[in-house]
């Protein structure tokens, strides 16, 4: 490798500090209307606009639609340290990032409909299938509900899951706002203010160009004539799945900035330590979790380099490399998990009550740790049925 390439491959994984501090100078707006989000089941207006006009869902947008055409690598970060604010947030933040950017993958014609008339634009989605999706002259006549659609209460389109004909049935369809219903069944113990209700669509007409197979997705086969975006090349399996374990990383950093705070002079009940610093079981704890926070980055870091290097140079990740990052997810999200469990424990049992942010922020990790894209079995298997030789059981 030469002193060029090593320069550009630096560059390629170095996030957009002035990006990132956009994100870092809300943390304070994120927590100060987090309870508020909580309550109404949305991120608050007030935190919304501030998003928006930080850009920050716009993230992945090219420059040519008034976007910011951020590497996955500046991505990742800004959500961290919005989910570092508050885990809603963040999960909305990156949902909506990645949704509004895998719209500029679509025809021309569909992004000039998305785009064109507002580059403030926010979309949402989520790929299950709806329930019908009839050929008509033109395009297809949709209905159906697509459950946890994370930010559609904010969102001016969504891409949802729809079924066509054929030997290869499933795609994805642009659907603008007007045509849609948002059902309430987001009830649930963590990662409450996502909104992650239920969209309801009853016969509505999609033209075809607003259609995308997803067989085409998956290999960075994108309808858009802009080949050399970044998003039209990169692996959309590999971004969705690291920019799901993103906010769980600023939910760690969020908890380990608390303890720092709060625990070192905390007494250590019915033991001879009046403050918890002294206690080698405290140190222990707080060491674990911040080398699991420490392992967590590096391991989206190499994910990220590996996604934007290849997008960056209009090459496919190959299958090993797919499966390591899918199998990393779900490492990531093991890692997150035994960080804040340690975190809890340490801080003791006044961590679970209500009113305390360790609460909410256990709350959001483990709801977020659900995930289909995150489990981590599933990634375990097809990256260990993939190094033996084998084809995996899900589509990377």
């Amino acid at each position: 490798m030469t002193a060029t390439s090593i320069t550009e491959l630096s560059d390629i994984n170095v996030p957009d500090s002035e990006l990132v501090a956009r994100a870092t100078a809300l943390v304070p707006l994120v927590r100060e209307f987090a309870a508020q989000g909580s309550e109404a089941r949305r991120v608050a207006p007030e935190v919304v606009a501030a998003l928006e006009d930080a850009g920050l869902f716009r993230m992945l947008v090219p420059k040519r639609h008034g976007g910011m055409g951020a590497s996955l690598r500046t991505a990742v970060e800004v959500t961290q340290e919005i989910a570092r604010g508050d885990g809603s947030t963040g999960w909305v933040t990156t949902l909506m990032m990645v949704g509004t950017g895998f719209a500029s993958t679509f025809s021309e014609q569909a992004q000039e409909e998305v785009f064109g008339n507002n580059p403030l634009v926010k979309v949402a989605g989520t790929f299950s299938p709806g329930s019908k999706s009839e050929r008509v002259e033109g395009g297809y006549l949709v209905s159906g509900r697509w459950p946890y659609s994370s930010g559609s209460f904010a969102a001016d389109w969504a891409t949802l899951g729809v079924l066509l004909d054929g030997d290869d049935p499933m795609a994805l369809a642009l659907i603008p706002a007007e045509a849609w219903t948002i059902e309430p069944t987001w009830f649930v113990a963590g990662m409450k203010g996502t909104g992650s209700d239920t969209i309801v669509v009853q016969d509505h007409f999609v033209p075809d160009h607003r259609v995308q197979r997803l067989s085409n997705m998956l290999s960075s086969n994108f309808l858009s004539p802009y080949k050399d975006d970044r998003m039209a090349n990169v692996a959309f399996n590999a971004v969705a799945a690291a920019i799901l374990i993103a906010p769980q990383i600023g939910l760690a950093r969020h908890a380990l900035e608390i303890t720092l705070a709060k625990l070192p002079g905390k007494p250590v009940a019915y033991s001879m330590y009046s403050n918890a610093k002294d206690s080698p079981t405290h140190q222990l704890a707080v060491a674990k979790a911040a080398s699991n926070l420490h392992m967590s980055e590096l391991l989206l870091n190499r994910m990220c380099l590996d996604i934007d290097t290849a997008a960056d140079a209009g090459e496919q990740l190959d299958l090993p490399t797919r499966a390591r990052i899918r199998n990393d997810t779900g490492v990531i999200a093991e890692l997150v998990g035994q960080a804040i469990d340690a975190l809890m424990t340490a801080n003791g049992a006044g961590s679970f009550a209500e009113a305390n942010v360790l609460n909410q922020i256990w709350r959001d990790s483990e709801i977020a740790a659900r995930h289909a894209f995150v489990t981590p079995e599933i990634g375990k298997e097809a990256y260990g049925r993939v190094l033996m030789g084998l084809e995996p059981t899900i589509n990377l």
